[in-house]
């Protein structure tokens, strides 16, 4: 994140460059509209001029000309009114015009009139926060064979739990404990709002508040509101599904560096992009910037972002156009289009979200309000692009999207000349696991498998749940040498965890076949090559990693007979 000095001169040095501009785009304004017809309608060199003054409405009060902003509204709505009838402006009109167009030409040689003002520009929050560096969680509850079992579940995937059947205890205790998560029962003998009760209380006068899940037998909208009311992170029916509760649980005490978002900004003006990615830098977000919209292809390809900034009016691809273009190319369905624009035309506004974009932005937009636009507009899609991508027992990428990530990791590899290998595993004997030790113990299995690649790969590895107890992993930027080994170690670790189902206690292998980008130059071969030494794998007695053998020339192939 920039230093809030840092912005304020960037800011400052942009506004300097603008102010510097601002004799030229007058005079290309001053060139446009000498070139209307007098007796006949020329509609490009009028929508061009419109285009140039609509530039001035929007960047002037962003750079602080607040008074070059307002003239250039006034000349815009007159051109938009001309623009309308369709036809040429008459002596009354071009007189008019010509007043305005002379004033603007005024105004930009005012001293006072074209000061920039830069009290606007204030602190912004990163839109990452560090998750709750806890393991400890305090579980309360009357139910006492619940709580220790839920406990007990818990304290398998490593969390440090402590049980209280009372609230009474749970305050004494509570005192004592901090960096912690409290998973309470709304629900207590002789108080059907106990724990609602207690968190309202404990959280008064706390600076940070103790992050609280609810259980609750209740699922109506009346419990779920004195909850939040009360503090809750999140809220489970008692029915639980402990996987779910895992899988918050999680997220909250997760310690992984979270990935910067990226923003495309795609407008003509060089300065405005500058101003936009100043804005967003401080505030943690990789941004990319096209100034030409008819070289968008690439980057938006090349950059994936997680979100797409367009201007409304460009020459050559206006943003409703390249929104659609957009919108048509079936990767880049989903990714929210935010347009930003001088625009104040209501229906203009909703007729360019009609064309696919997901939020209309009015120039000038005030720092603050462009870094939360565009921050909680990234998390919403990247919540909802979660669920569909997602398996939801383990929170690994599902089948359909390992694969995609394989084709795109593939792709990038070719492209960069960069190393890529795609594992395949298989736990050993998994039917015997569940036939012996009960389905919920299997899932458990899953879980703890899926959580080890979790923590020992990198975060720009990607690993997935292909299917069953099924597993796929990419790791970029990685030969077969290091691969192997590396999956070999977790391999060897995940066979000496112990796993438990009703006191009874055993422990689980897995078998995984590597291939290498460099061998098998496409995602389909790489798979089939994987799945192939997976097979070996199982075949020389399970509990190995096996990388494929590369592919023999036809020349060299052995022939039969």
């Amino acid at each position: 994140m920039a230093d809030i000095g840092d912005l304020t001169a960037k800011i400052q040095m942009l506004s300097g460059v603008y102010a510097a501009q601002l004799p030229e785009k007058v005079a290309q304004i001053e060139q446009l509209w000498r070139q209307v017809p007098l007796v006949r309608w020329d509609e490009e060199v009028l929508q061009t001029l419109h285009r140039r003054v609509h530039s001035l409405t929007g960047s002037g009060k962003t750079f602080g000309f607040a008074a070059l902003s307002d003239l250039a509204r006034v000349i815009e709505y007159d051109l938009s009114l001309l623009m309308q009838a369709k036809v040429p402006p008459n002596q009354a009109q071009r007189t008019h015009l010509e007043s305005l167009i002379s004033e603007l030409h005024q105004v930009i040689l005012d001293p006072t009139a074209s000061q920039p003002d830069h009290s606007g520009v204030i602190a912004i929050m990163p839109p990452h926060q560090d998750a709750l560096k806890i393991r400890r969680i305090l579980i309360v509850d009357d139910d006492i064979s619940f709580a220790e079992n839920l406990s007990n579940q818990l304290r398998y995937f490593g969390y440090d739990t402590r049980v209280f059947n009372t609230i009474s205890e749970f305050i004494q205790a509570i005192d004592q404990n901090t960096d912690v998560v409290v998973i309470m029962d709304i629900s207590f003998p002789g108080d059907n709002w106990g724990g609602v009760t207690t968190m309202q209380q404990l959280q008064q006068g706390r600076k940070n508040p103790i992050p609280v899940i609810f259980l609750s037998a209740q699922d109506d909208f009346n419990a779920r509101l004195e909850a939040v009311r009360a503090g809750s992170i999140a809220y489970f029916n008692k029915a639980l599904n402990v996987s779910r509760l895992l899988d918050k649980l999680d997220e909250l005490t997760s310690i992984q560096i979270s990935t910067p978002y990226r923003v495309l900004i795609v407008d003509d003006s060089p300065t405005l992009t500058a101003y936009y990615t100043a804005i967003l830098k401080q505030a943690g977000v990789h941004t990319y910037c096209v100034n030409d919209p008819l070289t968008m292809m690439e980057p938006l390809h090349e950059f994936e972002p997680d979100l797409i900034l367009i201007d409304m009016y460009m020459p050559g691809c206006n943003g409703m156009e390249l929104a659609k273009v957009i919108r048509q190319l079936d990767k880049f369905v989903s990714i929210p289009i935010v347009f930003l624009s001088g625009e104040k035309d209501l229906d203009k506004q909703l007729a360019a979200m009609d064309l696919g974009g997901d939020d209309f932005l009015t120039k000038p937009i005030q720092p603050q309000h462009l870094v939360t636009s565009v921050t909680s507009r990234i998390r919403r899609s990247l919540m909802l692009r979660s669920f569909m991508m997602r398996d939801s027992l383990t929170g690994l990428l599902n089948h359909t999207a390992i694969k995609d990530q394989l084709d795109r990791e593939v792709a990038r590899s070719k492209r960069q000349g960069t190393a890529c290998c795609f594992a395949m595993i298989d736990i050993d004997f998994f039917k015997k696991v569940n036939d012996t030790y009960g389905h919920a113990a299997g899932d458990r299995v899953i879980k703890s498998l899926s959580r080890l690649l979790k923590q020992r790969l990198r975060e720009v590895d990607a690993v997935g749940r292909y299917g069953g107890e099924e597993f796929a992993v990419i790791l970029t930027d990685t030969n077969s040498v290091t691969a192997i080994k590396v999956l070999d170690k977790i391999r060897e670790d995940f066979s000496s965890l112990s796993h438990f189902a009703d006191k009874l206690e055993f422990s689980v292998t897995f078998s995984c076949g590597v291939a290498d980008v460099m061998n098998f130059n496409d995602a389909t071969r790489l798979c089939n090559a994987a799945d192939k030494a997976l097979y070996q794998a199982k075949h020389q007695g399970r509990n190995q990693v096996v990388g494929a053998h590369p592919e023999l020339p036809p020349s060299l192939t052995p022939k039969i007979g």
